[in-house]
Parts: structure tokens; sequence; C-alpha cells
């Protein structure tokens, strides 16, 4: 929320992106940017790889800067929970007026992508 209530919307991903590694830092946060994930096509590793923006501890954080959310949005943060085998995740979009993420929770047993919550802030831009 942070983020969101410096640079309000219509900026490049890369921008909130940068931002939001300076705020992690800054509140001591572990978490790694721009991760490179392996991904394994019946045990050989390929030679394609994907780019998660950010891995905070246990937690998927895929940032967008759209106008809205679509499903191949939610299906590229689901992806990489399945293929990190992380638990939660994370989406946020600092494209529309108001910050807007959903969480979600990746079933290991069931590999289902479980919806937990959406969250919008209506910040006030003055």
């Amino acid at each position: 929320m942070e983020v969101h209530a410096e640079f309000k919307s219509g900026l490049l991903e890369a921008v909130y992106a940068e931002a939001m590694t300076i705020e992690l830092e800054n509140r001591g946060i572990e978490f790694e940017s721009e991760v490179n994930l392996p991904i394994y096509y019946k045990g050989t590793l390929m030679q394609k790889k994907y780019r998660m923006d950010i891995l905070c501890r246990d937690v998927v954080v895929e940032l967008k800067a759209v106008d809205d959310i679509l499903p191949e949005h939610r299906l590229q943060l689901f992806n990489y929970l399945r293929l990190t085998k992380k638990t939660f995740g994370l989406l946020i979009n600092f494209g529309e007026s108001s910050l807007h993420f959903e969480k979600y929770y990746f079933d290991q047993d069931s590999n289902e992508i479980i919806f937990y919550k959406t969250y919008k802030d209506r910040l006030n831009n003055n």
C-alpha cells in the first residue's frame, strides 16, 4: 500500500517492482527479486525459464500495472505456485486507481489453487 500511496497508478510495472524491493529492504523483510524459475519437462531441465517478480520468504508475488486483472494474469501466478510448490501467492495490480491485490493458496495434495481474498484500497487521490 505504501508504494501505491506514493506513486498512484500509471507507471510501468518495473517502477513499482523496484519501489517494492526498496520498501521490503527498508522494512528488513527477506526477499528475492526477478527470480529465475527453472522448468523441467519429464525430468529434463529446459533452457526456457520463467522470471518471478518477487519471492518474499515463501510467498510468490506477481506484480502488474494494468487497467484490469485478466485471467492470464492469474494463470501466470498459478503456474509459478505449481512450479515452485510455494503455498501462497499474491497478485498485486498497481494499474487501477485503487490498489488491488488477490491472495491465493496452493494445495499441493490436490494441485488446486484456492482463492483466499481480494482487497481494494480506496486511496484519496488528492
